[in-house]
């Protein structure tokens, strides 16, 4: 059953009524030179009630193409509900973001490190006051990442199987592919399942980046949400995708059998055959060349744009008919 939100709802001690916008500056710890700094939580609320529904990015400081999706669908307005309420978290560690970096700046990851603790580790406080502050008024959430260490992830949707209302809730969105992936003991995911919150992990890029292909994808399956939730306003609207998302549901990482210059044949988001030649690596002085070829029939749903390889990295992920190589 959905929960509706007659009455004013609070976050963070703030109190927001039905039909009110109002921006949150969350300060949590200042920076080492005692400078401020905010996170801003953006709440817009319709008279009308309905779900509430969380965009959150930057949970991982460098990936940025989730942050610019979310701060598009503000600055397009597609955050003003029809009905509901829409919280928009563009960055939640702005730690990292500013350094251009992955973790916080106690080195941890934040996405391993929920539910958190009050007193803990800077970014265990962190995860903490999401979830006691936003999370317990939110139904639905999409949480935007991107691929990590030059890794480019095609645009994806991760979700946990046999969890039928994920499912429906994947196929309204209808990225390119949808992953069954399991939950990560720490991550932001597997904490708001159990706080029984439908949340769509979104995957599309890579760091330190913007792709405007994906951030459209990422944009317009968020209308796609919204729509279905009777939600996005009638200015918008939610473009039909032209094919179903294709699920994936087990593949595997093909790793560098040598070092060396990595020369991608930009095969991301394609279908190959067996012995397709996806890149080659070479020495920087001109005395080899080998190629890496697909091991088996299916799509390529990331590809490493490092230059530079070290044997045994993780250079392309596929589909494929066996378990899943962990990164």
């Amino acid at each position: 059953m959905i929960k509706t939100n007659p009455a004013p709802i609070v976050i963070f001690g703030e109190s927001i009524i039905p039909g009110e916008s109002k921006t949150i500056n969350v300060e949590i710890a200042r920076l080492h030179t005692t400078t401020k700094l905010n996170i801003p939580v953006i709440i817009r609320r319709s008279k009308i009630d309905g779900p509430v529904v969380l965009f959150s990015a930057g949970i991982h400081g460098d990936e940025i193409n989730g942050v610019e999706i979310v701060r598009q669908l503000i600055s397009k307005k597609i955050n003003r509900p029809k009905k509901g309420t829409i919280i928009c978290i563009p960055i939640i560690n702005v730690y990292g973001f500013v350094n251009k970096s992955r973790e916080f700046p106690d080195g941890r990851d934040l996405n391993r490190v929920f539910p958190g603790s009050k007193t803990g580790s800077l970014a265990s406080r962190f995860a903490f006051h999401i979830l006691t502050e936003i999370m317990p008024i939110v139904q639905y959430a999409v949480d935007f990442h991107a691929g990590g260490a030059s890794r480019f992830n095609a645009p994806q949707i991760r979700l946990t199987q046999n969890n039928e209302p994920l499912k429906i809730l994947a196929d309204v969105f209808n990225a390119p592919f949808t992953l069954y992936s399991k939950n990560i003991s720490g991550s932001f995911r597997s904490s708001s399942e159990k706080m029984n919150v439908k949340m769509l992990l979104f995957e599309g890029g890579k760091s330190l980046d913007i792709n405007n292909s994906v951030a459209d994808e990422g944009v317009n399956g968020a209308k796609r949400l919204l729509s279905h939730l009777g939600m996005l306003d009638p200015k918008h609207t939610a473009i039909k995708p032209k094919s179903p998302s294709i699920y994936i549901e087990k593949s595997g990482w093909i790793r560098a059998k040598c070092s060396g210059l990595l020369h991608d044949y930009n095969t991301i988001g394609n279908f190959v055959q067996k012995g397709t030649i996806l890149a080659t690596i070479t020495d920087p002085y001109g005395k080899f060349e080998r190629k890496v070829k697909a091991p088996n029939d299916g799509y390529v749903i990331n590809a490493n744009h490092s230059p530079i390889v070290y044997e045994g990295d993780a250079i392309y992920h596929m589909s494929n008919t066996t378990e899943e190589d962990e990164e």
